[in-house]
């Protein structure tokens, strides 16, 4: 059964589900995982959102995926992955996020 990213919405097709870290569980509250709802996210996704903010402000502000989709940091990026099949991506920690490591 293919799977949906709950942030960009495409859907993951069933041939490439054999790669057990295509779909991965986010935890919208990160550090509080006992708590912490999680939602089922694409790689690009999941490696976007934790290159782009740091687990505080995930915590505190981007603590629901309605809220992450509303991101300015997020913007371009999501109607960007929805143009592409593409579940391999480079992606790089932005310099707000190094700055705060």
């Amino acid at each position: 059964m293919p799977t949906t990213c709950a942030l960009c919405r495409r859907v993951v097709p069933d041939e490439r589900l054999d790669d057990p870290q295509v779909v991965q569980e986010h935890h919208l509250r990160p550090e509080r995982r006992r708590e912490s709802p999680t939602v089922m996210l694409c790689r690009p996704c999941h490696d976007q959102i934790h290159a782009t903010f740091t687990n505080e402000e995930l915590r505190e502000e981007y603590d629901s995926v309605e809220a992450l989709r509303e991101a300015d940091r997020l913007a371009e990026y999501i109607p960007w992955i929805r143009s592409t099949d593409a579940l391999d991506i480079s992606v790089e920690t932005s310099d707000h996020v190094r700055r705060t490591r």
